[in-house]
């Protein structure tokens, strides 16, 4: 029972550090319609990044602060000299992210090495729950990603920027005609996923081991939950975050982690087919 605990207690912790990541990869994609494959490597730098400023200054705090503002610029850059080049064609978008996220990886070989590196948690006070000892910093974790996920709400829906967003998504041509920079918002929601992808690297590396391959089995994870809680869907994408993790959690209980990923495809192939427009969304 202590167990079971862990692992549904576990699975609701990583599964706001996933919707957080799912989130910067479905406000992307909602709007500017980009599949970004670069988004796991996104997050992989944003751990990456942590581990450096951390190794350089000891403290965690700071790196929580740099770490999603430099990938965030990255995304930036990515988005003004790779995708504005190639825009209207999706294929084009896909290998172009694609080539990116190589890149990212061969760079951080490279330069931080293959081996996994370890953040020590900056909080290692524990406590009683459920009748385990758990550890405090996980609920850290979840805390921030709550705020962050609840901060992208407020942006969309009490700010001009978000009201550009929300227009810019809807109708393009009709956004542009009416004033709004839609070249601008594009610019801006890239950088703004990016950093997401890159705060949801720092908040899971003194959980998760960091290397420079960390983000392919992420990004897998994020396209199942941006799948199954609905393409644009930003609250679907937080809903189908946890639920996944949780299935997975709990699956790997009973069966090895390659079977339980296989329990979340099968979820992701039986919305496809009968909610292909994600689990909370309605059909168009």
């Amino acid at each position: 029972m202590a167990q079971l605990a862990l692992v549904i207690v576990n699975g609701f912790v990583w599964g706001w550090i996933v919707a957080l990541i799912a989130l910067g990869l479905n406000l992307i994609f909602g709007l500017t319609h980009v599949i970004n494959i670069a988004h796991g490597a996104f997050y992989m730098l944003g751990a990456v990044v942590a581990w450096y400023v951390v190794e350089a200054t000891g403290h965690f705090w700071l790196a929580l602060a740099v770490a999603p503002l430099a990938v965030g610029l990255l995304g930036l850059g990515v988005e003004r000299w790779v995708l504005r080049r190639v825009e209207g064609n999706p294929v084009i978008t896909i290998v172009a992210t694609f080539g990116v996220m190589l890149i990212l990886e061969h760079t951080v070989l490279l330069t931080f090495g293959g081996a996994s590196q370890r953040i020590a948690a900056p909080v290692t006070a524990r406590f009683p729950l459920l009748g385990i000892q758990y550890p405090a910093f996980r609920l850290v974790v979840m805390g921030f990603s709550v705020l962050a996920v609840a901060g992208v709400a407020l942006l969309l829906r009490r700010t001009a920027v978000g009201l550009w967003m929300r227009a810019a998504s809807q109708n393009p041509e009709a956004a542009l005609a009416l004033g709004v920079p839609v070249d601008r918002v594009y610019f801006i929601t890239f950088g703004l996923g990016s950093a997401l992808a890159g705060l949801g690297g720092v908040l899971a590396a003194p959980i998760v081991s960091v290397n420079f391959l960390m983000g392919l089995d992420v990004l897998i994870l994020a396209f199942i939950v941006v799948i199954v809680g609905g393409l644009g869907n930003l609250p679907g994408s937080v809903f189908a975050a946890v639920l996944i993790t949780e299935v997975e959690g709990v699956a790997s209980l009973y069966v090895d982690p390659t079977s339980a990923r296989v329990l979340s495809l099968l979820i992701m192939v039986g919305v496809i087919l009968w909610r292909p427009h994600g689990l909370l969304q309605k059909a168009a």
